[in-house]
């Protein structure tokens, strides 16, 4: 089969036949329908950050397809089934999975870093992982719910606790910001969203967005917005993984307020514990979704709550990867996908 294949950091990803893989005992080997195009794959090319499994490695954790064929011991599944590829596996053992956050599992195998992902014809992956999509869903533009969208649902509905009536800010509206703003707006709360970009926030406004801010415009928008909203916000999410924004989130969270770190950053940064401790704030980080999470998140999709086809900017052959990382990149895509 043909795959882009990662050789290490500064380099492109190279296109070249490597050996289709073989379903093992309690896997289906599923043809690839599409792959989205995540930051994370940057954080690996452009930054360095090392891969659990050495390259040569094929990256690509965002994916649908069709089963192609079923390994040993395999039910509930047939041939030509439609599938979404859950970016995480997990053990389904340790105490993390045993208490239903089997998101963190000590375990845990995720494509295009512990093993082989998704920029490729086909990937093999356990059964008991994957998830069947519904007919009425598009299945190349439903890939980008593996992670672009079920992480964004777990960090609202699970972490955040979103619900009716609460004031939330989002700071920064790339792939998964924009869909913590929309899945926000749809659970009823009034939705402020942050971002450099004039046409991502004209995309979060017409995705239920109740006012937008640009901080190139506005450069004391935390002390505006905190003014504006009577000392802040009930919940706060950073989508970006910057440690300027995410202090801005810390300081726009009001008395009793929540700020959800969903951005990945190695950097260090200080904030003030005394702040912390006398308004009862949470700082808590958000990784990933549940299982139990993507049938009611693909429910809501089903009934049109949240949208996949506003976040979809690009479509591209194996061939253009290194052209869609690129528009990635340089802030061009929203999310991008990569249809083998």
């Amino acid at each position: 089969m043909r795959a882009a294949v990662f050789y290490g950091a500064g380099q492109k990803l190279v296109i070249e036949e490597v050996p289709t893989p073989v379903p093992t005992d309690g896997e289906l080997l599923i043809k690839i329908a599409a792959c989205g195009v995540c930051h994370t794959d940057l954080h690996y090319i452009d930054h360095g950050v090392p891969t659990f499994k050495k390259p040569p490695l094929i990256l690509g954790h965002e994916a649908s397809g069709i089963v192609a064929e079923i390994g040993e011991g395999v039910k509930g599944w047939e041939i030509g089934d439609r599938v979404l590829i859950p970016a995480v596996i997990s053990c389904g053992n340790c105490e993390f999975c045993l208490s239903e956050r089997e998101n963190i599992c000590a375990n845990q195998i995720m494509f295009g870093n512990n093993v082989n992902g998704a920029y490729a014809e086909y990937v093999a992956a356990p059964a008991k992982d994957l998830i069947h999509l519904p007919d009425r869903l598009d299945l190349k533009k439903s890939s980008i719910i593996a992670d672009a969208v079920s992480t964004p649902y777990h960090a609202v509905k699970n972490r955040g606790q979103v619900k009716s009536g609460d004031k939330v800010v989002v700071i920064g509206c790339g792939g998964v910001g924009i869909n913590v703003v929309q899945i926000a707006a749809a659970l009823g709360a009034s939705v402020y969203a942050v971002d450099l970009s004039d046409s991502k926030l004209e995309l979060a406004k017409s995705l239920g967005a109740y006012k937008t801010v640009n901080p190139l415009e506005d450069v004391e928008y935390v002390r505006n917005l905190k003014k504006e909203t009577g000392g802040g916000f009930e919940i706060a999410f950073e989508a970006i993984g910057n440690p300027k924004t995410i202090s801005d989130g810390y300081s726009l969270i009001n008395r009793g307020g929540r700020l959800v770190v969903i951005g990945y950053t190695a950097e260090e940064m200080t904030f003030s514990p005394a702040r912390l401790m006398y308004y009862e704030l949470e700082m808590i980080g958000s990784l990933g979704c549940r299982p139990a999470d993507y049938l009611p998140l693909i429910e809501m999709i089903e009934r049109g709550k949240i949208k996949l086809e506003p976040l979809i900017t690009g479509e591209y052959p194996l061939d253009k990867i290194n052209d869609a990382l690129d528009e990635l990149r340089n802030g061009k895509a929203l999310r991008s996908i990569i249809v083998p």
